[in-house]
């Protein structure tokens, strides 16, 4: 029997990663409750196991008195010599328990505390297991929709990817495999509960570091991340080691590296540009594919005036000001841009109202984009059709060309 109980151990604790400790603390807890069913009160029960052999012992320690008030407590002193000759009265001794006397409902009981505990170790295993990959991405399959949201088989572990988390367009179909972002672990009675997103700027981060060796063993750095989930992300990198090109690394040879974690995204674009410790380059850099004229940026203010040839006017802003508004959110800094007729037309250069925070992460209508700064004919000349718009995304300054070089906007 004590061999089976070893075995039985030995399981536990290789597929639940359950301490032996804890279970034998649990077998011994258990012992104790069913003496208490058994006879009442376990204040002076003992239980003792051998973690070598699982050999057990449970002992009542009684004091040997003439006459028994509680048999619980106290034994006689005529009992207590057929136990030990040499007991006398006023000694303490130990009565073994022979746990095979309980009855049903304490064995059941004792049987409850043990399962209690296992349940217990396990979630408690399994929430240490996830906290630790907090903030880091996991694969998970995906399992079923629950309403508007899906349920995630992390291997252990099951995690909901609320609505709110899920990349409009994305549409996944169960036992699909898929990459996701842990948010947020919380312990709950019922379990570890798991929170994980698509969304996340941080996604695209983790999926460059496990994708990109550089990355992984610092040569090169993510500076800055902006995203708009499902439609297109910009990061900017630099280099540790002079002769290491931190745009070629994350490219890879013939886009094999991005093109991997743009096939993750389903399909999302992916600019990638150097970044740079003066504000002017790094904000021409983070405006690309567009060609830039002049940067006038104010470190202090952080505000920045941008000056483009007229024809990339509309390419420098984006669809619905998406290459501005990601710029913006890239490089920390408020971002003007004017054309080369506008600037000349305006002394000065002047720049009015131009606030870029995040309730414009949404798009911009043609209401708000006025609000903007910019004027009404402004905008229209920057509304993309879909078709010139798909002509644009990436440049070979921005070390990401995977589609054409975008032609001439008229």
């Amino acid at each position: 029997m004590n061999k089976e109980l070893m075995e039985a151990l030995d399981i536990l604790e290789k597929e639940k990663e359950i301490s032996k400790e804890i279970l034998f603390e649990a077998i011994e807890n258990s012992l104790i409750t069913a003496c208490k069913n058994h006879f009442g009160k376990a204040d002076n029960i003992k239980v003792e196991i051998d973690r070598d052999t699982c050999d057990f012992l449970c002992y009542a320690e009684k004091e040997v008195v003439e006459e028994v008030e509680d048999d619980v407590l106290q034994i006689s002193l005529e009992e207590a010599q057929e136990i030990s000759k040499k007991a006398k009265l006023g000694d303490m001794l130990h009565v073994e328990i022979k746990s095979k006397e309980f009855g049903r409902i304490a064995t059941q009981n004792a049987k409850n505390v043990i399962l209690q505990k296992i349940r217990e170790e396990e979630r408690s295993v399994i929430y240490n297991q996830y906290y630790e990959k907090e903030k880091d991405v996991v694969t998970g399959i995906v399992q079923r929709y629950i309403g508007r949201n899906i349920s995630i088989n992390l291997g252990k572990a099951d995690a909901i990817l609320n609505e709110s988390e899920q990349v409009r367009g994305e549409n996944f179909k169960p036992t699909e495999r898929i990459k996701v972002y842990i948010l947020e672990v919380k312990n709950t009675p019922k379990g570890p509960r798991i929170l994980v997103s698509r969304t996340h700027p941080e996604l695209v981060k983790r999926l460059f570091e496990s994708e990109v060796t550089e990355i992984k063993d610092g040569t090169v750095e993510i500076m800055s991340i902006a995203r708009e989930a499902g439609s297109r992300t910009k990061i900017a990198v630099r280099s540790n080691n002079p002769n290491v090109d931190a745009v070629g690394a994350c490219v890879g040879i013939n886009g094999a590296r991005v093109n991997s974690i743009v096939d993750e995204l389903c399909g999302e674009k992916i600019d990638i540009v150097n970044w740079d410790e003066n504000p002017g380059n790094l904000i021409q850099n983070a405006l690309s594919p567009a060609k830039i004229v002049a940067v006038f940026a104010d470190p202090d203010e952080k505000t920045a005036k941008v000056v483009v040839p007229d024809y990339q006017l509309s390419l420098a802003i984006g669809k619905e000001g998406q290459n501005a508004r990601l710029a913006a959110r890239l490089t920390g800094y408020k971002i003007d841009i004017k054309s080369e007729t506008q600037a000349k037309d305006a002394p000065g250069f002047r720049y009015e109202d131009y606030v870029y925070d995040d309730e414009y992460e949404e798009g911009y209508d043609e209401e708000s984009y006025g609000e903007e700064g910019y004027s009404e004919e402004e905008y229209r000349e920057a509304d993309y059709s879909e078709e010139s718009y798909g002509d644009e995304e990436y440049s070979e300054e921005a070390g990401a060309e995977y589609e054409e070089k975008p032609g001439e906007i008229e």
